[in-house]
Formats: structure tokens, C-alpha cells, sequence
């Protein structure tokens, strides 16, 4: 018997061989209530999970045994007595430790990545550094990723350069095609309905909005999804990849995020079909480029560390960051907060489970970072939170680059920033209460007093920083650094 977590829903995860169940093996799918009871999570994520679990046994018919039990073990025990079990490396510690102290599960390779877990050790204990950009080189080149020989195509790793625009001066949106939306079915119906009692009897509770379903939930809604990206919105990715548009969050970003994280798609059929079309003259390479980095470079970076570095990561606190999260913020109340760009995007949590990168990383993780959030209650937070969110993507993401928290192994400098970068880069500003370059008053902008305390706050540990001296030179010119300090302090409740 074969054991299919709710994260192992493509092919790829049943295809044939020395390291993978055979055609005939019988599989099982545990749908563990103790999951939800654990933590907090956003209803539309608890839909979309259930529904692709639901609608993987119901493609896989009479092959699967599809238990719903309180817990993975009472589940495991039902379906499969005292048979032998085998299992692709999930995707948590929480996991992997689950089912190797369990008798009579084998731990397959683990799939849905790009470079197995034991090279990646190898290639990492080989060299003295773990940057990204050196290890997304390294994949291109074993992939055949966008190359021309052994020379990156278009003579450049990286278009970082041409993929920073700010958003078209005086547009709502970037008038592109909508990005793919399923069709809820009976199914979804099902979950709303199981969802709805276990809220009712008081077994669960959930945070956000959970309305008709954004993302999919099988195969072949992911498949949909990738086609029409590549085909309708990928020529428009790369410039506008950092942009920021109130009326429009979904930009020309791929929404393939949590198909990803599903198994639903292959990240070795998403960047190969990303290259063709730049091949066909479907899209720039900057954004053929800006997109394969986000998947073999990042996406893949990111599994790699959260393993590399052990559990302790998780606890890294370099900052010495301890407040507790708001209650505003815990349960997404953007209808209490102020300034625009903080309650536009907590809004768009609130309602879809989802934002783009952009927005988590200098709007809400660096609001984060300037109060001094505890770093593993943020982590928590976005692993809750967001309909891609898992243990495996959230704790590099938060602790190593949004928070900083891990003192710089994984990225250079913190990713903090006062209003006027938001006010670069996005539209929300403009009918904001609080102005962008505004240090001290009734309309200093929440982000901008909270750069300056931060840096103040850390100034020992940046000063010598070769990508923060000059922030931190900046500060010292600042004549008013007492009061936007005293602003600061006095600050209650949401911004």
C-alpha cells in the first residue's frame, strides 16, 4: 500500500519505478482532523486542501482507500492494518517524523522538486557560501534551463534589472486577461458543508473569507491555469514582477503557487514549458527569466534550506524581536487599519488566503520587522494564513528573509523599507491619510517612522553592513530622529 499525503496529488507522485509505487499498488488518503484543531488556519486554505484531496480519491476510484479519521495514525491503522506502507518524503519535520517512527512505512525520495535533497547537501558542503543566485546558477546549467551552451541565453544570469518597473503612471490596472478560475462543484459544496458543521460544533475555527474557490483543486484545473498564464500573461510578468496595484493584486503573476505546493503541477513541466514559449516568441526572456528564477532558483532554494539547516533554524531570533502579534493583525481586520497599503493587502489576505510575493515581503512582513515581531509567531502566521503556505515554505521565506531573523545566512540585508519605496512601486499612497515622506506629525507615515526607529534600534549590527551603511549614514543627518522615535513609541493599535 501506498501513502498519498494532501500535498502529493499530481502523477508525479504514483509514477513507476525502483523509487515509486507500482501501477497496481493500492493507495490510501488520510484526511486527519487533528490537523485543523492544531492550528488556526484560513478557511479558504482548509477548503482548497480538502477539495484536492477529495477530488484526487475521486479520480482514483476503487485504487485509493480514502479515510477520514482524528488523527494520520488512526487513519494509517484503519486502512492498512498490519501491511507494509510506502511513502514519498513529506514535506514537514512534523511529518518525516511521523512516519519513521511508524513500523512498516518505508520513506521514498521525496518528488515535486528539481534537485534531490542528498545533492544538494553535497553541493552545498562543497563551497563556503549558500547564496541563491550561485545555487539557481548551478541548476540552470544540470537542467539545461534557458541555456546556450554553457553561457546563459541572452549572455546574463539574471534580469533582476528589467524586471523592477513601477506600475504604469496613472493606471488602475494592467489590463490584462484574468488570471484562470476554476468552477466550484459538488464537491467543494461538500467541504463548505463539512467546514460549516465543524465551525458549528466548535471542533475547528477559522480566519478569513472562504468564498467560491480561487484556486484549483485537480489536475487538470492546474494544467488550465499554467496554459492560460503562459499564454495570456507571461509576456507581461517580468517588468512589473515588484509592482503593486490596489484594483488589481493579481497583476501578471501566475496564481501557480499552490498548484505548485499541491503536487497538482511539476516545477520541471512549469519551467520547460516557461522556456518554450520564450522560444516561440510567446513572451521577453526577462520574463521567461523572471519566472524560471522564481521556480528552480527560489522555489527550490528554499525546499533545499528548509531541510540543510535543521530544526533549530526554526527557532533563530538574531534581532531579538519578542512582541507578540496584534489581535488586528492575527485576525485580519484591514477594515481597522489606516494606512491604505497595510489594509489593502491584509484585505486581500483576509478575502483570497493569497497576495503576491511583493506585498507579504515589503508590506507585511516588513511592518512585521519594524515593530519587532517575534519572528516564529510570523512564521506561523503566514504558514496559516495563506492557501500556498506550508511549514517548508514559510520558514526560510519569514525567518531567513523577511524577518532577518536568522542574522544573515540567507539573504545580505534585512528587507525593511520606509513609505517612499511603497510609494515607487505601487498606487496606494496617493489617497492615503498618511504621507509616504512624512518623519513627524499627524501624517507621518506609519512605514517610513517605523524604517528609522528600526534602524536606529539595530544600528550596531548595520553599520558595517556594505548594503546598509548608507541607510544608516542617512540616519545620522536626520535632525528630527528624536521625535519620529517618540512617534513612534507612542503609536497604539493599528496604523
Amino acid at each position: 500500500m501506498h501513502w498519498l499525503f494532501g500535498d502529493q496529488l499530481g502523477p508525479h507522485f504514483l509514477t513507476p519505478g525502483p523509487e515509486g509505487p507500482r501501477r497496481d499498488t493500492p493507495l490510501v488518503m488520510i484526511e486527519s482532523r487533528a490537523v485543523f484543531r492544531r492550528r488556526r488556519f484560513h478557511r479558504a486554505k482548509a477548503h482548497l486542501v480538502l477539495s484536492a484531496m477529495r477530488h484526487r480519491a475521486a479520480e482514483l476510484g476503487e485504487r485509493v482507500r480514502y479515510v477520514r479519521a482524528k488523527t494520520y495514525r488512526e487513519g494509517l491503522r484503519e486502512a492498512a492494518g498490519d501491511r507494509p506502507v510506502t511513502v514519498h518524503h513529506p514535506t514537514s519535520r512534523a511529518a518525516l517524523g511521523l512516519v519513521r517512527s511508524l513500523d512498516r512505512v518505508t520513506v521514498l525520495p521525496a518528488r515535486g522538486f528539481l534537485v534531490p535533497l542528498e545533492e544538494f547537501r553535497d553541493w552545498a558542503e562543497s563551497r563556503e557560501g549558500l547564496r541563491q543566485e550561485t545555487f539557481y546558477r548551478w541548476v540552470r546549467r544540470e537542467h539545461g534551463l534557458l541555456m546556450a551552451g554553457g553561457e546563459p541565453e541572452g549572455g546574463r544570469w539574471n534580469h533582476d534589472h528589467d524586471n523592477r518597473e513601477p506600475p504604469p503612471r496613472g493606471a488602475a490596472d494592467l489590463g490584462l486577461p484574468a488570471p484562470y478560475r476554476p468552477r466550484e462543484d459538488e464537491i467543494d459544496e461538500e467541504v463548505r458543508r463539512d467546514l460549516d458543521r465543524w465551525e458549528r460544533d466548535g471542533e475547528v475555527s477559522f480566519v478569513g473569507r472562504d468564498g467560491p474557490r480561487r484556486f484549483p483543486a485537480t489536475r487538470r484545473e492546474a494544467l488550465a491555469a499554467l496554459r492560460r498564464f503562459l499564454g495570456h500573461r507571461f509576456a507581461d510578468f517580468g517588468p512589473y514582477e515588484d509592482a503593486m496595484l490596489a484594483g488589481d493584486p493579481e497583476m501578471s503573476h501566475s496564481l501557480l503557487s499552490s498548484s505548485l505546493n499541491l503536487g497538482l503541477l511539476d516545477p520541471l513541466e512549469c519551467v520547460e514549458r516557461a522556456e518554450s514559449a520564450w522560444r516561440d516568441g510567446e513572451a521577453p526572456l526577462n520574463s521567461a527569466e523572471g519566472f524560471i528564477r522564481q521556480i528552480a532558483g527560489w522555489r527550490e532554494y528554499v525546499w533545499q534550506l528548509y531541510w540543510y539547516f535543521g530544526e533549530e533554524y526554526r527557532r533563530r531570533n538574531a534581532l531579538g524581536h519578542h512582541e507578540p502579534l496584534p489581535g488586528w493583525f492575527l485576525g485580519l481586520d484591514a477594515d481597522a487599519v489606516t494606512a491604505r497599503c497595510l489594509s489593502e493587502v491584509l484585505g486581500q489576505v483576509r478575502d483570497t488566503g493569497w497576495t503576491a510575493h511583493i506585498p507579504r515581503l515589503m508590506v507585511l512582513g516588513n511592518f512585521a520587522l519594524q515593530r519587532g515581531w517575534d519572528p516564529a509567531a510570523v512564521t506561523d502566521w503566514f504558514h496559516r494564513c495563506f492557501v500556498d503556505g506550508y511549514d517548508w515554505v514559510m520558514l526560510p521565506n519569514v525567518i531567513g528573509m523577511s524577518q532577518y531573523a536568522d542574522g544573515g545566512r540567507m539573504v545580505t540585508k534585512p528587507y525593511v523599507c520606509g513609505g517612499s519605496y511603497l510609494n515607487r512601486m505601487s498606487d496606494f499612497c496617493g489617497p492615503c491619510a498618511y504621507r509616504p515622506t512624512r518623519r513627524t506629525g499627524e501624517e507621518a507615515c506609519p512605514y517610513t517612522t517605523g524604517y528609522w526607529t528600526f534602524l536606529h534600534r539595530h544600528r550596531s549590527r548595520f553599520e558595517g553592513n556594505h548594503r546598509m551603511a548608507q541607510a544608516v549614514r542617512g540616519m545620522d543627518r536626520l535632525g528630527d530622529l528624536a521625535e519620529v522615535r517618540r512617534l513612534e513609541a507612542g503609536r497604539e493599535g493599528p496604523p
